[in-house]
């Protein structure tokens, strides 16, 4: 059983920015994919961004591209999303998320395996 614990979260100004971090329990981490959704008061969860195992390939909804930047440190078994210009629209909570396939299925189809609890991001105008 992978466990995944988020932090980081909290309030910020419009036009600035937190990182997200999410830490894995077990060292199989290096073989899941990982991702971060969201999710909005009164909306569906919705895709952020994902990382393939080996760190070397990403992928981001176009609401964050430019924004916002995954990555991943395997030995510490923690993945991160920089998140810079945040904007009121980016107020939600964010779950991170573990895959033990592609980032095109977390992408395009919400895939996962585990979730974390969730960390609050709300950002003020």
């Amino acid at each position: 059983q992978v466990q995944l614990v988020e932090s980081g979260g909290g309030l910020v100004q419009a036009g600035g920015s937190l990182r997200l971090s999410c830490a894995a329990s077990e060292r199989i981490f290096s073989s899941y994919s990982m991702g971060w959704f969201r999710q909005a008061p009164g909306k569906e969860r919705e895709f952020v961004a994902a990382i393939i195992w080996s760190g070397s390939t990403t992928s981001y909804a176009d609401s964050v591209k430019g924004r916002f930047t995954i990555s991943r440190d395997n030995a510490k078994i923690t993945v991160y999303l920089q998140m810079n210009n945040l904007k009121p629209e980016d107020t939600a909570v964010y779950y991170c998320a573990a895959y033990l396939g592609g980032i095109g299925s977390i992408a395009t189809m919400g895939s996962t395996d585990y979730w974390g609890e969730g960390a609050q991001v709300t950002v003020s105008s």
